[in-house]
């Protein structure tokens, strides 16, 4: 088993709300014939299924708590023992801290860490700027793609929204928290030399690029 652990090639992805993580996770998984897995996703998994994790987690949940570091770890390290795993994984929200990132350290694995940078006032751009058809589901950016006509949806006509957690005024927290908590973590990738930074504002495809030879 340790021999297989040996070989397993872990990609780390960060970068602030925004940043463009979820598109580049969709892509490199598919690339490399990993699974992509998130922590948002590993909470879902454990709290539908009721399991003695996911009880734990939706208890500190329910009491608006942070879920402790000592079930978040079980419930990523019981999925990435999964056959789908053996080869490898894609880690998109996690590690968020440091003592996370200790704890990954633990497992001898093939590590490759990206830094999607981008700028504080794209992200504002690219996230206060998402409008959302209320009937089709159709997405929009205000600075970057604007519907034809302002408020209604290209494709069927419907109203389009601002979805609340899109407002400036929480996109400035969560950047505020990301710093706080997330950001030490490139200083301490880029100190083992294994961090590679990827300017985020590039397209989408020529950040793809880049991250492709990087894992290739």
């Amino acid at each position: 088993m340790e021999s297989e652990a040996r070989q397993q090639r872990v990609v780390v992805l960060l970068g602030s709300p925004g940043s463009g993580k979820g598109t580049q996770a969709k892509k490199l998984t598919q690339l490399l014939g990993i699974p992509h897995i998130s922590t948002g996703d590993l909470f879902r998994e454990n709290v539908g299924n009721h399991t003695a994790l996911g009880k734990q987690a939706k208890s500190f949940m329910d009491a608006g708590r942070l879920v402790p570091d000592e079930i978040v770890l079980k419930m990523l390290f019981d999925r990435v023992a999964r056959q789908d795993c053996l080869s490898g994984y894609l880690l998109d929200g996690f590690p968020r801290t440091i003592s996370q990132a200790e704890a990954l350290d633990g497992h001898p694995v093939q590590l490759s860490v990206f830094n999607l940078s981008v700028s504080d006032d794209v992200v504002m751009k690219r996230l206060s700027g998402r409008l959302t058809c209320s009937v089709c589901g159709n997405m929009y950016n205000r600075y970057f793609s604007p519907p034809a006509k302002e408020g209604i949806c290209d494709q069927c006509g419907g109203k389009l929204i601002q979805r609340p957690d899109d407002r400036s005024e929480v996109i400035q927290e969560r950047l505020k928290v990301y710093k706080k908590q997330t950001e030490p973590l490139i200083y301490y990738y880029e100190s083992r030399g294994v961090l590679t930074t990827v300017d985020g504002e590039q397209s989408a495809d020529a950040i793809h690029q880049q991250m492709a030879k990087k894992t290739g």
